[in-house]
């Protein structure tokens, strides 16, 4: 390592890849994590924080690129935050999943030689997203090519994309992303021209003053259609009140596509808090296919985002359950019922349990649209200090679902399930760390069987986990 004048530089042969996506390099006792680089890079990084064990960088410049380095199809990549390994070839994307889940395992679940599936890849590793959210922002990310540009910077207090990462205040204005679909690219650049157009303000968090705050385009792959929902402030003047006309008028003619459109108010603090919303045209849902289950898709509800994989990733989950006619199954953190709804038709009964009643409204609506009467939706908080008194009213299980969030199981649930004996667990996760720490208290009375890696986000480090464990003899 040397110092360059004011910067410190260091040339490192990468080696491998953190779980969050960083590359790693050691050298001489020390460990280097890296932005940017990919395994069997040898690079010259910038280094921007060093301590005794370990220091952080980036690629400043690789001399000899790996075998496995791509050029990014996106001019954002590396700015934008999103997706972190669009610079490597998807089959060594999905090498380094499987290797961190395997490590998760070993590692954080302290087991031994863990049997782990061979990884199931998306066969469409872009634009897979059925649904991408998008911020107005009054303060627009400036490129390096633009700074140093004679020419006068335009738009500078208008942008429309996402968040710099780390930046509230910063938005990166983005003419496409090549996860979403290629149609919501044009939606999203007809709406930036009509509001630049127009003159209108976006929301700026500093100010709390701004009209536009957020686009949220979603997709149907069962009607490939799509839903436009725009959040503001209050319309007041008139040309703001011109501008959702112009959505309900031109802009909704133009995009034969677009079968729902929404306009959502939101005068609070929080980015996400919705005063009211309204359908200015068209239908009040999206709707999407599992397997042989339709979904209405609200405007706001949560829908798994990979519309190509899901199919996949269901029926994996429900073939691993191996559920039989005359089961019992709980399903917690149901959702809206992607795996509740699909399971009913293999079990006798199915019982849901999520945090949201908005939520469970959603699951109720679903079900009662496919006429499933065998599945039982509940409101309930299975992170609480106290256990539900529902679980010890519900019939015992034969088999158990889990879905939790990233930050895994409460313990006093993992108590509740060490209880109750339930003879099959399948755990479904989106965070092999905290799965392998929840599967390890688990293993005091259920043997790990089999870590299926699913890979539901390309060109991301995030992997999906279906784990299953089955009661001691």
């Amino acid at each position: 390592m040397k110092k360059d004048k004011k910067e410190i530089l260091a040339e490192l042969e990468i080696d491998s890849l953190a779980y969050e996506g960083l590359a790693v390099a050691r050298k001489e006792g020390k460990v280097y994590f890296i932005k940017g680089a990919v395994p069997l890079d040898i690079v010259i990084a910038r280094i921007h924080k060093s301590k005794k064990n370990y220091a952080e960088g980036i690629v400043k410049e690789i001399i000899e690129p790996s075998p496995n380095r791509i050029e990014p199809e996106c001019e954002y990549f590396g700015t934008c935050g999103g997706c972190s390994w669009q610079n490597i070839n998807y089959s060594e994307q999905l090498h380094w999943k499987a290797i961190h889940v395997k490590d998760a395992f070993e590692r954080i679940g302290k087991f031994i030689n863990p049997k782990l599936l061979e990884i199931i890849g998306s066969e469409r590793p872009f634009h897979y997203r059925n649904k991408m959210e998008f911020s107005f922002g009054g303060s627009r990310w400036l490129r390096e090519d633009e700074i140093n540009s004679e020419d006068e910077i335009i738009n500078k207090n208008f942008g429309l994309g996402l968040h710099l990462p780390g930046r509230f205040d910063k938005i990166l204005d983005l003419a496409y992303c090549r996860i979403q679909q290629t149609y919501s690219d044009d939606i999203l650049n007809s709406v930036r021209d009509k509001a630049l157009e127009l003159g209108l303000t976006a929301y700026n968090p500093r100010t709390r003053s701004g009209f536009l705050r957020s686009l949220i385009i979603r997709y149907s792959l069962r009607d490939d259609s799509f839903m436009v929902n725009l959040i503001t402030w209050e319309a007041v003047s008139d040309v703001e009140k011109e501008f959702l006309q112009w959505l309900k008028q031109e802009f909704y003619s133009k995009f034969d596509k677009v079968t729902s459109l929404v306009h959502a108010v939101n005068i609070s603090l929080n980015p996400v808090t919705i005063e009211r919303f309204e359908i200015l045209k068209g239908n009040q849902y999206l709707t999407e296919r599992i397997i042989d289950v339709d979904y209405h898709i609200s405007p706001f509800s949560f829908f798994q985002t990979n519309s190509h994989q899901l199919d996949k990733f269901i029926s994996k989950i429900i073939e691993t359950a191996d559920i039989q006619s005359n089961d019992i199954v709980w399903d917690l953190y149901c959702g809206a019922g992607s795996i509740t709804l699909p399971a009913s038709k293999k079990c006798r009964e199915i019982y849901g349990i999520e945090l949201s009643k908005d939520t469970i409204n959603d699951a109720n609506h679903n079900k009662q649209f496919n006429n499933i009467d065998n599945a039982h939706f509940y409101a309930d908080d299975l992170h609480r200090k106290n256990i539900p008194e529902l679980l010890n009213t519900l019939p015992k299980p034969d088999i158990i679902i889990l879905d939790p969030p990233r930050a895994g199981l409460h313990n006093n649930l993992i108590n509740h399930l060490l209880q109750i004996e339930t003879p099959k667990i399948v755990y479904v996760s989106c965070n092999p760390a905290t799965q392998a720490r929840d599967c390890e208290i688990l293993s005091s009375k259920y043997e790990l069987m089999s870590v299926q890696p699913f890979d539901m986000f390309p060109q991301t480090y995030h992997i999906e986990t279906i784990a299953l464990l089955k009661i001691k003899e």
